[in-house]
């Protein structure tokens, strides 16, 4: 059989593949996505447990953003549900306030202080630093040794499989420290989950492409043959796509065990969760030290989903191989000198963009996910002949 001729040819449907898609195939350009996974979505799939809770099969996806392009743009395809992501740090047998701030700080001194106080002893703990090199080195001149040894230490050795001082400082950096009673997570303007779940807004885009091709259950690389292309959008493992011939790239995965919850087992752990119908008193419980997983997330916090009952998913960090699924670049000197040889050879590949994590060997958020989709999507355009969008201008 002749190939099938389209204008572009994506790999993977997830937040990278689908906002091309839709946005390319809503100009006039015929697309095709095809997707190895049997849903849409990539990472950010979301479902329901046999309870019928709601819940994200791949790890959390805390949507924020600042931009009002990225917003205005996801809102064609889905309304909000407002979120106030809380985490808690659970070590020594207790709940701490986390990311630390002065709350923190009392806990740790079991008694209240000041802010100035505080401030006074941070600055007799921390490490100064001009210019951090790598993550122990960022920790320990925000935070302190002491809380370095508490919280961040322990839970990068586990999630990473390496010391902090052989990971980049950008992952020592994400994590605030505040003197403060300030605990929120994250800071961006506008943090919210699609009211409906991430799957129901993919499937909205989709429905909104007309010249858009979905294949899931197919291997891009096995039947990317099977079209002549103009274009090819690549979101994958960048390593994967010139078949490792400058090695295997490391990734980190994960192991996600979920527990289903019932009405009558929250309410036994009530004392613990402080609120009806929750497992644990935050969105968000980081295991620093002993336990295996290094976090459990409680979605119900965040999507408001009125039901008796909840779950939880514990994350059990691994090494990405060939089944089990790769999920986190690793930002390291090492790891980066490597991925600049696959940089290189894309640079090289005619009629083909790489885009996403995985395919750009970096850690963005959803939000800059999508933005950077789109400034493709812009890019393509005029190239290949589609119609201009008039939206709003990214940032």
């Amino acid at each position: 059989m002749p190939p099938i001729s389209i204008d572009v040819l994506i790999a993977g449907a997830g937040f990278s593949g689908l906002v091309l898609a839709q946005r390319l195939s809503a100009a006039g350009l015929r697309c095709a996505v095809l997707e190895r996974r049997a849903h849409l979505g990539g990472n950010a799939y979301d479902a329901p447990d046999k309870n019928g809770v709601l819940y994200h099969h791949y790890g959390p996806h805390y949507f924020r953003t600042n931009s009002r392009a990225v917003r205005d743009y996801l809102s064609q395809f889905t309304a909000w549900q407002l979120a106030d992501y809380r985490i808690k740090s659970h070590t020594g047998g207790r709940y701490w306030s986390f990311p630390v701030n002065l709350t923190t700080y009392e806990q740790l001194m079991g008694r209240a202080a000041s802010e100035e106080e505080f401030a006074a002893w941070l600055e007799s703990e921390r490490v100064p630093c001009a210019r951090p090199e790598n993550s122990e080195e960022v920790i320990l001149a925000q935070a302190g040794r002491t809380f370095y040894e508490l919280f961040f230490k322990g839970y990068t050795l586990k999630q990473w499989a390496r010391h902090p001082r052989d990971l980049d400082a950008s992952v020592g950096a994400r994590i605030p420290v505040r003197t403060t009673r300030d605990d929120h997570y994250l800071r961006e303007e506008f943090q919210a989950l699609p009211a409906e779940g991430f799957t129901r807004l993919f499937e909205r885009m989709v429905e909104a492409s007309p010249n858009l091709e979905i294949r899931l259950e197919t291997d891009f690389l096995e039947a990317r043959h099977q079209y002549r292309a103009r274009h090819t959008v690549y979101t994958g493992p960048i390593d994967a796509y010139f078949g490792h011939r400058f090695g295997h790239l490391p990734y980190r995965s994960l192991r996600f065990e979920v527990e289903s919850l019932t009405g009558d087992q929250l309410q036994e752990r009530l004392p613990i969760s402080g609120k009806p119908g929750h497992w644990q008193p935050a969105l968000q419980v980081n295991y620093p030290n002993d336990e295996a997983y290094t976090r459990i997330v409680e979605i119900k916090h965040a999507t408001g989903q009125q039901t008796p009952h909840s779950n939880i998913v514990r994350e059990y960090p691994l090494p990405a191989d060939a089944t089990n699924e790769p999920y986190y670049p690793i930002p390291a000197p090492d790891t980066r000198i490597q991925y600049e040889q696959y940089r290189a050879a894309a640079a090289l590949e005619k009629n083909t963009s790489f885009i996403g994590r995985l395919a750009t060997y970096h850690y963005y958020n959803m939000d800059q996910v999508v933005a950077l989709a789109l400034k493709e999507a812009d890019r393509l355009l005029p190239l290949l002949g589609g119609a201009h969008f008039a939206g709003s201008p990214l940032p």
